[in-house]
């Protein structure tokens, strides 16, 4: 196994994050390329060793239809919990 696939896992909400850590690989993607955040600014926002950051990008990239099921799986969460969320108004008249 290699060192980038051992210090990411999957047992946190069922989606690839570091090791012993709570930030998931997609949230480290979108800081460094969708907010283009520097990696070494997200590493010591979030007191990584850079080459955290750089294991969670090469994961990301390296695991495309994975990380695509996840996102998939993240929508479809969102939206089951908005269908569940009623107006307060509808509540009051049952």
């Amino acid at each position: 196994m290699s060192q980038v696939a051992s210090r990411i896992v999957r047992t946190l909400h069922d989606e690839p994050h570091l090791e012993g850590r709570r930030l998931t690989v997609r949230f480290i993607k979108e800081q460094v390329e969708d907010r283009g955040l520097d990696p070494r600014t997200v590493a010591d926002r979030h007191d990584l060793d850079v080459a955290d950051v750089y294991r969670a990008l090469t994961y990301y990239h390296d695991n495309p239809a994975e990380l695509r099921t996840v996102e998939r799986n993240r929508e479809a969460a969102i939206a089951e919990h908005e269908d569940r969320t009623t107006d307060p108004a509808a509540v009051r008249e049952e």
